[in-house]
């Protein structure tokens, strides 16, 4: 990158591929640790610094937050960011010894494009509240009516009505 450092105008596009050292995202789903990290970036040189424009493609895995089974779904972002040549306030990066450091940008990019509560399907029915058996995977699945707790006394005596006096005579 010695060749755009000040000199406004150049450009230089990359294409790197890379396996994901730490892994990161949310509690749910992310980027694991050794996953492919596909990144196309172009950089521009300006008068204040490189500007940096890009896509990630990458596989974030977790799982369903209806279901609870895995889930692996592709994520592709894009990002802008300027890399300023002097630090100041106003920028938040900054081209350190004729190199710019993408993790941060590319890290913040895909965790803010990772879904908040990932499903496995749009319909997805989730887990049956008495007993936790997969609802897509038994469409007809119930439960028998709960017993009303007031009725509970009542429920141990047979249903057996007496009969009339006037049909044993």
């Amino acid at each position: 990158m010695v060749d755009l450092v000040h000199r406004p105008g150049e450009m230089r596009e990359k294409v790197l591929d890379i396996a994901e050292p730490e892994g990161f995202g949310n509690a749910v789903i992310g980027v694991k640790q050794g996953s492919n990290v596909h990144i196309d970036v172009r950089l521009e040189s300006l008068h204040d610094g490189i500007l940096v424009s890009g896509t990630v493609d990458v596989d974030a895995e977790g799982e369903c937050v209806r279901c609870l089974t895995d889930v692996s779904l592709p994520v592709e972002v894009e990002f802008q960011e300027l890399f300023a040549y002097s630090e100041d306030e106003a920028f938040d990066y900054t081209v350190h010894e004729d190199h710019v450091d993408l993790e941060p940008v590319v890290r913040d990019a895909v965790v803010l494009a990772l879904p908040f509560q990932p499903v496995c399907q749009a319909d997805c029915l989730g887990l049956c509240p008495q007993c936790g058996v997969r609802l897509l995977d038994n469409p007809g699945h119930q439960h028998e009516a709960p017993v009303d707790p007031r009725w509970a006394a009542l429920a141990g005596l047979d249903a057996e009505v007496p009969q009339d006096d006037t049909e044993k005579r």
